[in-house]
């Protein structure tokens, strides 16, 4: 590809990214005609790139009537459909290409959006992340919709901590590793967070997103707007417990091993059905890590 195409093409993309349309949506369409999914993929990452220093930029999609002469059509997206985050699974994938890895895709459903995918992390990686996150540890705390601070709570009873956004290398591969699956950029994901769950500790029923009319919600949101979704991935198993529920849906997820659970939910509101908690563990300890996804650039 000339310099002038290959230029061309990465701004139309930033256009298109500006204006609402989602990654997996710009993937798509290129792939359904002709592009090679890595190289697909390699130029909506540049242009996510440059795109990233706009964090204003609108999170409503428009539909878009007519595209440049020359340049890939985008698949039309339903008017007022917030952009997500999220893997592509058209054609039924039984592995989607992470990067540094192959990962299955074990059970999906459409609404709400979750996805369960097998060997996300390796056992090396599991392990690492719990050595290096346990002498940091403390009494995990759930945020005060009142005031902002973090509290303790009887819901949660595990126990913390958080990375910092590419803390170190392993941190920054898992990271890189998550962006490319669900097509979201590094900058708009939280802090990789690291919990440790002892028999009887467990997580009460509850919704990630912050709720709108809580007095600290525009303090909270004013550092990269709403989450909009959830990747739960499973360091070690217990020996009994620990599964993670839906009870709206009558659904439970045993906390399998380098497995990683991912629900997506696009307005802060009990109507996505993302109602979830983790069940005690009964025997044995359960450790997991939690990346959350923001609707903007996260700080």
């Amino acid at each position: 590809m000339a310099d002038a195409d290959y230029r061309n093409i990465t701004r139309w993309l930033v256009e298109q990214l500006r204006a609402g349309q989602s990654a997996p949506a710009l993937l798509h369409s290129m792939s359904e005609r002709g592009w090679a999914r890595d190289a697909a993929m390699e130029l909506i990452a540049k242009a996510m790139g440059e795109r990233s220093g706009a964090a204003g930029a609108s999170p409503m999609p428009a539909t878009v009537v007519a595209q440049p002469s020359g340049h890939p059509p985008v698949a039309s997206t339903a008017a007022n459909a917030p952009v997500m985050p999220g893997p592509l699974l058209d054609g039924a994938p039984m592995f989607l290409d992470a990067g540094d890895r192959k990962v299955p895709v074990l059970v999906t459903l459409p609404e709400p959006r979750i996805v369960l995918f097998g060997d996300f992390l390796s056992k090396n990686e599991c392990d690492r992340l719990v050595e290096v996150a346990r002498p940091r540890m403390q009494r995990s705390l759930t945020t005060d919709l009142k005031t902002g601070s973090d509290k303790l709570d009887v819901v949660r009873t595990s126990r913390g901590m958080f990375f910092g956004r590419g803390e170190n290398p392993l941190v920054t591969t898992i990271e890189a590793r998550i962006a490319r699956l669900l097509a979201w950029p590094i900058e708009k994901g939280e802090g990789l967070q690291v919990l440790h769950y002892r028999p009887g500790d467990r997580y009460e029923p509850h919704y990630d997103y912050f709720d709108p009319s809580g007095e600290a919600s525009p303090a909270l949101l004013a550092r990269g707007g709403q989450r909009v979704a959830t990747l739960l991935m499973y360091l070690r198993e217990p020996e009994r417990g620990g599964e993670t529920i839906f009870p709206h849906l009558g659904l439970r997820f045993a906390a399998k091993r380098g497995s990683a659970l991912f629900f997506s939910y696009d307005r802060p509101h009990p109507s996505t059905k993302t109602l979830h908690g983790g069940e005690p563990v009964i025997a044995g300890e359960k450790w997991v890590a939690t990346k959350w996804l923001r609707e903007g650039v996260f700080e």
